[in-house]
């Protein structure tokens, strides 16, 4: 009893000058910033992708003593496959250690940011926060006409009847876009029914209401239950855990010279793909400027 005495009292002392994550009366909560568009991922701006985020959360749940694990969201969607694959790391981590997740929504979190933040035990907001979209949407462009104005053939050549299905470059076909909503319907389906065994028991609308597409302030998604609370990650921790809650931010480490290693980047549903290596400095910078438009674009839409 001496001894135990003795320890406790040093420690009594040596806390005041030990770093706040290594005293005693201080709760640790490890942050993860998942930022920008999901699965875009370019030389400068990596967006979010599996590749990119799995070591940090991966060292996030590995934190000694960790009373919970947040996650600082603000995205407007992208992949559903890389927003599927790191909700369903964030899950299974949570499970295996046993630890809550919190969801801290910045300015938007929205389709694939969603399905983020669904990944979380709890979802808190800013008021002025947007949430929800929670849909499927596929955009492009139409040239065929373009095309016939310039005098301009275009000369594809495919083993595979389909695989040149819903071509910028040629009229659409019905057949194609038939096909492609279909698609559309069954990750839809998938989308809502994650959604629902997530937030299931506190979700008071109707499925049409929720899986329409829309998407809402921070209050009224509190309405309709796909949001827990309203705050911000500072004061919500101080509040839960006390004054001296500590949160360290864990980032993936960086590659060469500090840089963060991009991620690697999804498929695209059209089947074109992207840019191989080789192709030039020409290509791979017009491949660029279209992922930042198409980025660009999906900010715009929440007024961001």
């Amino acid at each position: 009893m001496a001894t135990e005495s003795f320890f406790t009292a040093l420690r009594c002392r040596l806390d005041p000058l030990l770093p706040a994550r290594l005293r005693a009366d201080s709760a640790i909560v490890p942050v993860v910033r998942l930022h920008g568009a999901i699965g875009m991922s370019r030389p400068f701006n990596p967006g979010i992708t599996f590749a990119n985020t799995a070591k940090a959360l991966d060292r996030a749940f590995a934190v000694k003593n960790a009373k919970a694990v947040a996650l600082v969201i603000n995205s407007p969607g992208g992949s559903p496959v890389q927003s599927h694959l790191i909700h369903r790391r964030i899950r299974l981590l949570a499970e295996e250690k046993k630890i809550p997740v919190i969801a801290f929504v910045e300015d938007v979190a929205a389709s694939g940011g969603y399905m983020l933040a669904s990944a979380a035990d709890e979802i808190v907001a800013d008021p002025f926060s947007i949430l929800g979209s929670i849909g499927v949407v596929s955009a492009g462009f139409g040239f065929d006409r373009a095309l016939d104005k310039l005098g301009i053939d275009r000369r594809v050549y495919t083993a595979g009847q389909a695989k040149v299905i819903l071509d910028p470059f040629q009229p659409e076909k019905p057949e194609d876009v038939e096909r492609l909503k279909a698609i559309q319907k069954e990750i839809h389906e998938e989308f809502a029914a994650l959604v629902k065994r997530r937030r299931g028991d506190v979700l008071s609308a109707d499925e049409a209401t929720l899986f329409s597409g829309a998407f809402w302030t921070a209050t009224q998604a509190q309405e309709l239950g796909l949001v827990d609370a309203i705050g911000e990650v500072r004061s919500f921790l101080r509040a839960r855990y006390g004054e001296k809650v500590s949160t360290p931010l864990i980032e993936s480490k960086g590659g060469l010279f500090g840089r963060r290693v991009p991620g690697v980047a999804g498929l695209d549903v059209t089947g074109t793909g992207g840019a191989a290596l080789g192709t030039g400095i020409g290509a791979g910078l017009a491949e660029n400027l279209l992922a930042a438009a198409e980025e660009r674009s999906l900010w715009s839409r929440y007024g961001l």
